[in-house]
């Protein structure tokens, strides 16, 4: 059963990797990519996560920003007077520029991302006790039900582990703080992989049933074993594929972090860039730029290597054959360690 499972992976690995171009959006969701960790060849289940190619998704939450909520106080107070002055110009071009996802979390989830990055923040002067999450502006949808949804979703998945990167954290007190990670430890209790020098194996976190890493980027967490630090982030900040290739590359050549850390394949513009590429948005940038940024991918290898890459976050994960292409970079793993 051992070699069937292997064969059977490299098989599929195999077909993912040879043509990209041709695979069918809609297909993502009925393939067995929800379920691909359980269906790793065995030869995998005692590799550290850190080693292996894990598919991410980049401000996760942004496809359901609120139009009419107020806008994040960290932003440029430029931005924010524009945006006070002309928002009936501004709303459309912020979300057109702020939208990183157009699927759902459970869709994502569906299509086997096990990374995300949810920024949270707390609205200015809202009495309510809810947190949103935020780009640029916040979301409609709240963080409890949000998360309260992929604790569903793990009950129905027994063998899916997902890591989830909570981040920004604006507006929140200590108190707020406090608050928020109880809600935490009780919406997901002993799914919660705790805190641990060395990163847990998929057979490790299958044997005690954890199911989730979670990553807090707040002084607080220090205080609770369930929560794991930040997870380092390379960000290339470049507006085209060949700036974040070679930011990659050179981030690669000097070694990559001992744990879990994350190679960020989304673009990144500014102000100027936004308003000279006014019929432009970050969804017609990112497909433009996919096909350069997915043969560099292919050519990446996860495992033990100063070079080596582990979680792998992307813009639109949808529209293209990302969680194919990070997922089939396991396979590449196998066969350099033979």
């Amino acid at each position: 059963m051992r070699t069937n499972g292997l064969n059977a992976f490299k098989r599929e690995c195999a077909s993912t990797m040879s043509d990209d171009k041709h695979s069918s959006t809609d297909g993502f969701l009925t393939q067995e990519y929800e379920e691909w960790m359980s269906r790793l060849p065995e030869e995998l289940w005692d590799i550290p996560l850190s080693n292996l190619a894990i598919p991410g998704s980049h401000d996760a939450m942004s496809y359901c920003l609120d139009m009419k909520s107020p806008m994040v106080q960290s932003q440029p107070i430029l931005i924010r007077l524009l945006d006070r002055l002309f928002r009936c110009f501004s709303r459309p071009v912020i979300l057109r520029w702020a939208t990183t996802q157009h699927k759902s979390i459970g869709d994502q989830l569906h299509m086997g991302i096990r990374y995300f990055d949810l920024r949270i923040a707390r609205k200015p002067h809202d009495s309510s006790n809810y947190l949103f999450f935020t780009h640029v502006i916040y979301s409609h949808l709240s963080v409890l039900e949000t998360l309260a949804s992929v604790a569903t979703w793990l009950e129905s998945h027994p063998r899916e582990v997902v890591i989830l990167s909570c981040s920004h954290f604006e507006g929140m007190s200590a108190k707020v703080h406090e608050s928020f990670i109880l809600s935490l430890r009780k919406l997901f209790g002993s799914k919660l992989c705790p805190r641990m020098e060395a990163v847990p194996t998929l057979r490790s976190l299958w044997s005690n049933r954890w199911q989730v890493l979670l990553s807090y980027e707040d002084q607080s967490a220090a205080r609770y074993p369930e929560l794991w630090p930040a997870i380092p982030y390379w960000w290339a900040n470049q507006p085209t594929a060949q700036g974040v290739i070679n930011y990659l590359d050179g981030r690669k050549a000097m070694g990559r972090p001992d744990g879990l850390f994350v190679s960020g394949l989304n673009l990144t513009t500014n102000l100027c860039f936004m308003v000279l590429e006014w019929d432009q948005s970050l969804r017609t940038l990112s497909q433009e730029n996919w096909d350069q940024l997915s043969v560099w991918l292919q050519k990446q290898t996860p495992g033990y290597s100063l070079q080596s890459l582990n979680i792998i976050a992307g813009d639109f994960v949808g529209p293209i054959p990302f969680c194919p292409l990070v997922i089939a970079l396991n396979q590449r793993f196998l066969l350099h360690t033979k």
